[in-house]
């Protein structure tokens, strides 16, 4: 008799669907036999394609290879050779194989050459970027791509070597780094190095995720139109410029996440995978399926096991290369479902097992995650999944798809929703807590009150939807007016509630913890190739004289209070109260109390809760003066609870506060 699978333990409302869960994961674990021969090898194993194909330096020279099993002739071009197509540079095709190989002496290349193929087929030629490249460049004046060879004689070696990340809980900071500095400008690896990592590391984040690593053609796509898988983006600077950042983040104690892009790819061919050797549908699905409908982009075939082997390398490369800590995995949805989740309600469970599903793109994430934690068992994956699938961040044996966290998707939606839609007095404590304590039970999630999808054009930043053009007029110390107090302290009370109720982790944009006053915009012709909105300044929250400094000092003080609630993404989040008439919440993890008063215009004085009898002392107050707040409590005071024989038997008495409208406190047990 076959054992249930956890994932249908934990949900009996999944019983109808048993048939399909089960067989989703059968289909994974059949590929898993195909791929190991029977487990005779392993997934790292199979995942090797790295190491075979693209370009080497060997002992006796030089090696090439490429998959290109629609071609007919390959050429290498380049510098080398003047970018002539000559006999000596023709690759061969090895037998039986659509794999083509040429070996070249050890002086016919050499550091910092550029190259390309030239590829033929029935019908036509083209030159191409190596599927497999590991470094890309572009030519500031013809702005045209080539592929470079990177073997600089004393390559990096990384000082830690080995590093384990602090996931209790994971505080992640979402950064790119050609707009992480404040000029006019890209910027580059080692000035986010210098420049950014130290305030990372100064405001307590212990994670950082990086954006738009892998090379693609169109800055503006904010990394998402990705032409080289293997190549590093070289607008930010060297390979080995990129190593010196993540070693000297892991040598802070800070771990480093990369958001990769295996959803979908660019349509441009030179440059690209869109028609690599005279075949559209080499890498990608074929007919209707070939192109994604919104993104004007192209859709990987993970019914192909040469492009499982192709993404799978991918994930082993980054990891041991580069030493990265995990992934954040881009457009999950638009992976799982025909219609990438476009139009879709996802309203009960029938709309996850409708058969509308894509089980190669589900076969192909249990097995990305089954390697990258074969390949580094402390690696970290987070899903970017909106549709809600079950079982999305829950092991592969347990019948889930293996990522260790789910973003919390739901989360920005509801506080864009209620910003823009409702009043301050309309505001319910009993709705903004459901919603960010809803989630599966048994899958961990990521919590987050904002990321850069909320920053871009067209949306609005939280601090940009309360305090509007206030922001550049009335954000000086002493001169703010009423919607400038009013945003600062919703800003702080939305992110202390999304972080404090997390049961993973907690992320920000770059930048959005400050309350940064201008939206995202990369360079383009419709605002003249500016970089003005495509940086950050940083100079505004370093003014004292601003009140951008009140939200970063917040920031830095509530993640201290999250790390202070030991194993905080494993303590239960345990309501304590509710009254949506009032507006106030209050709820508690372990020995820390968490209050809200939303009302906008009612103090409360003696407000009662009903908790576990002790003392209690103030650790954070977003009304302190310090953090832009009227400071109308005395935060030194000692709270004491009061007796009621009506609860002795529970150990229960009563906390009674002064808590101010608009405002949140944070209170710790004192340790008897």
């Amino acid at each position: 008799m076959e054992l249930k699978l956890r994932l249908l333990k934990n949900d009996s409302w999944l019983e109808p669907f048993e048939n399909a869960i089960n067989g989703r994961h059968a289909h994974v674990m059949d590929k898993v036999k195909e791929l190991t021969n029977n487990g005779r090898k392993t997934l790292t194993d199979f995942a090797s394609g790295h190491l075979y194909f693209g370009l080497h330096r060997t002992d006796k020279g030089w090696v090439f290879r490429e998959w290109a099993p629609n071609a007919t002739e390959i050429y290498l071009i380049g510098d080398f050779n003047d970018w002539q197509e000559k006999p000596e540079f023709r690759l061969k095709r090895l037998r039986n194989t659509g794999n083509w190989e040429i070996k070249l002496k050890p002086n016919v290349l050499k550091h910092g050459d550029l190259y390309k193929l030239k590829v033929y087929w029935d019908g036509g030629c083209g030159e191409r970027i190596p599927a497999w490249v590991r470094r890309v460049v572009q030519d500031e004046q013809t702005k045209i791509f080539s592929a470079q060879v990177w073997e600089p004689e004393k390559p990096y070696k990384f000082k830690k070597r080995v590093f384990r990340p602090n996931t209790s809980p994971l505080l992640i900071y979402e950064c790119h780094i050609g707009m992480s500095q404040e000029e006019e400008k890209v910027g580059s690896y080692t000035e986010f190095r210098e420049k950014v990592l130290p305030r990372v590391i100064a405001d307590g984040y212990n994670c950082i995720q990086i954006m738009a690593v892998q090379e693609h053609p169109y800055y503006g796509s904010f990394g998402y139109h990705v032409s080289s898988f293997f190549a590093p983006s070289s607008r930010f600077g060297t390979p080995d410029e990129l190593k010196q950042l993540i070693d000297e983040a892991h040598q802070n104690g800070i771990a480093v996440i990369m958001d990769i892009v295996h959803s979908h790819a660019v349509k441009n061919e030179v440059e690209g995978l869109g028609n690599f050797a005279g075949d559209p549908n080499q890498y990608f699905y074929p007919g209707e399926r070939h192109e994604h409908p919104a993104w004007d982009s192209l859709c990987f075939d993970y019914g192909k096991n040469e492009v499982l082997h192709f993404l799978l390398s991918n994930c082993r490369y980054w990891l041991e290369e580069f030493k990265f800590d995990g992934f954040r995995f881009d457009g999950v949805t638009s992976m799982l479902y025909y219609s990438h989740g476009l139009g879709e309600a996802f309203c009960n469970y029938n709309d996850y097992y409708n058969g509308h599903q894509d089980d190669n793109a589900i076969c192909y994430l249990s097995l990305a995650n089954l390697l990258i934690h074969e390949v580094n068992s402390k690696a970290i994956t987070i899903a970017e999944e909106v549709s809600g699938m079950p079982g999305l961040a829950l092991p592969v044996l347990d019948g889930g798809y293996g990522f260790d966290y789910r973003l919390a998707m739901n989360i920005p939606d509801y506080w864009i929703k209620i910003i823009k839609e409702k009043v301050d007095e309309d505001w319910k404590p009993s709705s903004m807590f459901w919603e960010v304590t809803n989630r599966r039970k048994d899958e961990k999630t990521i919590s987050y009150a904002e990321s850069h999808d909320q920053a871009l054009v067209g949306d609005k930043t939280i601090i940009f939807r309360l305090v509007d053009s206030d922001m550049y007029w009335h954000f000086k110390k002493g001169d703010e007016n009423e919607r400038v107090h009013r945003g600062i302290a919703l800003h702080k009370m939305i992110r202390l509630l999304t972080s404090s109720t997390l049961n993973g982790g907690y992320l920000n944009f770059m930048g959005n913890e400050f309350g940064h006053p201008e939206w995202i915009d990369f360079p383009r012709e419709g605002n003249g190739w500016s970089y003005k909105y495509a940086r950050r300044q940083w100079s505004l929250v370093d003014n004292q004289d601003l009140c951008y400094c009140y939200l970063g000092d917040f920031d830095k003080a509530m993640l201290s209070v999250i790390k202070d609630v030991k194993n905080i993404q494993k303590t239960p989040v345990v309501e304590i109260w509710h009254n949506d008439g009032d507006q106030v919440l209050a709820y508690m993890r372990r020995d820390h109390i968490f209050v809200f008063n939303f009302s906008p215009t009612r103090s409360f004085v003696d407000y009662g809760f009903l908790v576990p009898r002790g003392s209690y002392d103030v650790v954070l107050n977003t009304d302190a003066v310090q953090f832009g707040g009227n400071g109308l409590a005395d935060d030194t005071v000692r709270h004491f609870t009061n007796y009621d024989p009506l609860y002795a038997k529970d150990k229960k008495e009563w906390l009674k506060l002064y808590i101010p409208a608009r405002s949140a406190v944070v209170l710790r047990k004192v340790k008897e």
